[in-house]
């Protein structure tokens, strides 16, 4: 497979463009906005010239990278004559849907389809399409570039050939690949969301403060980043989808979205994507201050 083509330009999507690109592979980003391609094209260079400036790569790298990446606000001329589609949409079961039709009718039979979605059922994906055993799950983590894992998930009829081919493709792009069964939320996120979710409910009941719960998480736990800044990193809306994705599929409380998660959904506070979430990112994503209304 050498043809691949990404579906979305968003932080997900044309980072992994940015990986496919950046290993030799012709890569077509689509997306219905040509101001959020030219955004993804700026993001990948910029990423480009930092691992440029740290010696990871070189220039001639870099120009590699940024020429086998072509964009298209045209589905149909993005999506035909590829070897594998990877949907990096927004994480909404409906849109993915209608775009997994879309490909299976537009598509030549012997492409494969994978979604990069965190939580939607690859099973129920599949269904929508004639050829179930050839669509699978690549759930890369943020940022694309530079994080090793890739869950690859099986949907119920999804070939071992299959399967085993985009476990390869994933090595091959300097990858970890773990194979997943379908779940509601598979590995990562199964484990992940319950975490950040009760991080969220100590904040609400007034346990103790953003600083505190992250500052315990990281020291006491080792984790690199606090539940609460990583859920602004992530996306609250992200993690609300999620969310709601894994209470519909199993129920139980420690799957309900706390009702603060909910309220700054709604109010439009998403995290470092609109600029405050718990932490306040006015003077750039990597700049954090504790957000106003969290301050005591």
């Amino acid at each position: 497979m050498q043809k691949i083509t990404v579906i979305g330009a968003g932080t997900m999507g044309n980072g992994i463009a940015h990986a496919f690109a950046q290993k030799n592979f012709n890569v077509n980003l689509v997306d219905i906005s040509a101001d959020a391609l030219d955004r993804a094209l700026e993001t990948i260079e910029k990423n480009l010239v930092r691992m440029v400036s740290k010696e990871k790569i070189t220039e001639q790298d870099k120009a590699n990278t940024l020429n086998n990446i072509t964009t298209y606000t045209d589905f149909i001329q993005g999506v035909k004559e590829t070897d594998l589609v990877v949907e990096a949409a927004t994480e909404n079961v409906d849109l993915k849907l209608k775009i997994f039709k879309q490909l299976d009718e537009i598509c030549d039979p012997n492409t494969l389809l994978a979604t990069n979605t965190s939580s939607i059922s690859i099973t129920e994906i599949a269904a929508v399409t004639n050829r179930p055993s050839k669509v699978i799950g690549m759930h890369f983590m943020n940022p694309v570039p530079v994080m090793k894992l890739v869950e690859v998930i099986r949907g119920k009829e999804t070939s071992d050939k299959v399967t085993l081919s985009i476990m390869d493709m994933s090595k091959h792009l300097g990858k970890t690949p773990v194979e997943v069964n379908d779940a509601p939320g598979f590995v990562a996120n199964r484990i992940l969301m319950p975490m950040i979710n009760e991080a969220i409910y100590t904040l609400y009941e007034d346990i103790s403060s953003v600083e505190g719960i992250d500052t315990v998480m990281i020291l006491g736990m080792s984790h690199p980043m606090g539940p609460l800044h990583l859920a602004d990193f992530i996306g609250l809306d992200v993690c609300l989808s999620i969310l709601k994705v894994m209470h519909k599929g199993f129920g139980g409380k420690k799957y309900t979205p706390c009702p603060l998660l909910v309220n700054m959904v709604e109010a439009g506070k998403l995290g470092v994507k609109s600029g405050e979430g718990f932490y306040d990112y006015s003077d750039g994503p990597r700049s954090k201050k504790v957000a106003t209304q969290f301050k005591k």
